[in-house]
């Protein structure tokens, strides 16, 4: 497969950065990387590469992703979290981004705002990807999108569904990623969770060269009917913890279960979560939801997370396998 040549030396920032054809040719890519390459022949790709790591919330998938990535490509990371370094405290954004330029190949940036991963990638010198903030989520999207094509065979015109909180990264990331990849999708959440202004004009803006059809709803009837793929996300994110209570009662009838899933009437009806999942009691959150509530499980409940038609650990593999497309083609 040939690289295409205008992801080469380009920072992911959001999911706009990309065109239509570049998001499909990361996702191909991907499918290729995992499948149709020895580790072997990979090894070489990003030989004596060096990735620096700049995290400021915690991971597990994230981080796993871009090491284990890196290093089947023949590149090294540096994890470089909150407490190893001076960012935005005794440094700014600025010139931590000209330092870790000059001796990284590339960074990939974990954190809170979006304006920071927005000054790395305009003063670093080197490509720059967000692996997270509050805003978009945008090598979540290549993962999810490569396990929708594996499972379903396709995500053009396939229905998907999000769950929940429709104002958070997870929401916003699968609206604009579906609008440019002509998936349809519906948000269904309270009206006082769903999607802001700003994301709805870009949304909007895209919809001009896109057969996807949009639907935001506050009915869980009207939202979920004809869905192929069904989505949820936890209902507090990092830093929300304050607000779980509220979050809670807006949330409680948004649950992902087994009545819900029955209700679509679609034996080819795809689960995904981008994890971690709160389904049942053996986490210190779960155990809290039962105590406090009285419910096992919060945005999905344990036999639609370990159902048949569940994906979720084959889309948190994913992770590593759309990583290494995205860092291949950066320098190919």
């Amino acid at each position: 497969m040939t690289v295409d040549s205008s992801i080469t030396g380009k920072s992911f920032l959001k999911e706009i950065d990309f065109s239509q054809s570049e998001l499909e040719f990361l996702i191909s890519y991907a499918e290729k990387l995992k499948h149709h390459v020895s580790d072997e022949e990979q090894l070489d790709i990003l030989k004596g590469k060096h990735f620096a790591l700049l995290f400021e919330k915690q991971s597990t998938r994230t981080r796993s992703a871009f090491t284990v990535a890196a290093s089947k490509l023949g590149a090294h990371t540096e994890y470089l979290s909150k407490n190893d370094i001076q960012l935005g405290s005794k440094e700014s954004v600025e010139d931590t981004a000209k330092v870790l330029g000059s001796m990284f190949d590339g960074i990939a940036f974990r954190g809170y705002a979006q304006k920071t991963v927005e000054e790395l990638g305009e003063y670093a010198s080197v490509p720059v990807w967000n692996a997270l903030t509050n805003q978009w989520h945008p090598t979540q999207m290549l993962a999810d999108f490569l396990t929708i094509k594996e499972t379903l065979g396709t995500y053009k015109g396939k229905n998907i569904t999000f769950i929940g909180d429709g104002d958070n990264n997870m929401a916003n990331s699968l609206l604009v990623t579906s609008v440019i990849l002509g998936a349809n999708i519906n948000i269904v959440a309270p009206d006082s969770l769903q999607p802001s202004e700003k994301v709805m004009e870009i949304v909007s803006g895209l919809q001009q060269n896109s057969n996807s059809k949009v639907n935001i709803t506050s009915s869980i009837e009207d939202g979920i009917a004809g869905s192929d793929v069904i989505y949820t996300d936890v209902w507090c994110s990092m830093g929300e913890e304050a607000d779980f209570d509220r979050k809670y009662q807006l949330l409680k009838d948004y649950q992902v279960n087994e009545n819900l899933i029955s209700s679509i009437n679609n034996p080819d009806i795809l689960f995904l979560h981008c994890l971690p999942a709160i389904h049942d009691t053996n986490t210190d959150v779960g155990k809290m939801a039962y105590e406090k509530y009285g419910t096992v499980g919060l945005e999905v409940t344990d036999d639609v997370f370990h159902a048949s038609y569940s994906k979720v650990f084959e889309q948190a593999e994913n992770r590593m396998h759309s990583i290494k497309a995205l860092l291949a083609a950066t320098f190919t």
